[in-house]
């Protein structure tokens, strides 16, 4: 990497700080004393390279952009800071854990240290749920007028590194493959072939809101279609 690349890294890291700090600000107040040391502490473990504060920033930015399509951005927001809040690759017992009890811990992090009650706060935590089924979710409680368009929009923010320029797509790939500890090569690809296999199902769009669906669908598809072909490679 020579200087001007170095350069222009940092110059993105601080713009990427910048904007989640100032996001931050924006819903510091729903939470108790303490909760951005905890996340700071989570997303900077060094196990952690694709689930990182880079993944965050990477939804934030995304929520920037998609802004006016939001209803309630703040909640929004809250569940992009919490959603992966915890992430781990087996339990203390050694069996690998499931994404699914990764995010049931990430929501009982949210609710340590959020102020939220009621309605906002339960909506803030069907957010975060609707990312262990990113097909599936739906919303089953309209707890503002809007929520369901809103969680549309917050599963399609977490599926836009689908959308990614292929080398930074297979980048991410290596790092979620770095994460996944002690599981053999064939058995990572088999399950990560059949997840992105899920999310591109015969003609159906990847994304949801069609704001989302019109910048990113055609290159995610593109994008999965590699990606799954050399899992599979990988798996014979």
């Amino acid at each position: 990497m020579d200087d001007g690349q170095q350069m222009t890294g940092v110059r993105a890291d601080s713009a990427n700080e910048a904007r989640r700090q100032q996001c931050w600000r924006q819903i510091e107040r729903a939470h108790a004393p303490g909760a951005y040391e905890a996340l700071d502490a989570a997303y900077s473990q060094p196990h952690r390279s694709y689930h990182s504060w880079a993944h965050i920033d990477e939804l934030l930015a995304g929520l920037e952009r998609f802004h006016s399509l939001a209803t309630r951005p703040d909640l929004i927001a809250a569940a992009i800071f919490w959603h992966d809040a915890v992430h781990l690759a087996r339990d203390p017992d050694g069996k690998i854990r499931s994404d699914r009890q990764n995010v049931r811990d990430s929501v009982a992090a949210f609710r340590r240290h959020t102020l939220l009650e009621g309605g906002e706060a339960q909506a803030v935590e069907d957010l975060v749920m609707a990312t262990s089924d990113h097909v599936g979710a739906r919303a089953q409680t309209e707890h503002y007028p809007g929520f369901s368009d809103d969680l549309d929009l917050f599963v399609d923010l977490d599926l836009s590194p689908l959308a990614a320029p292929w080398e930074v797509f297979a980048a991410n790939t290596q790092k979620i493959r770095s994460e996944s500890i002690g599981v053999e090569e064939a058995e990572f690809a088999a399950n990560q072939s059949k997840m992105l296999e899920g999310l591109a199902t015969g003609d159906a769009p990847v994304f949801r809101r069609a704001e989302t669906r019109a910048v990113w669908d055609a290159t995610a598809r593109v994008n999965l279609a590699r990606c799954i072909a050399g899992l599979r490679a990988v798996g014979r």
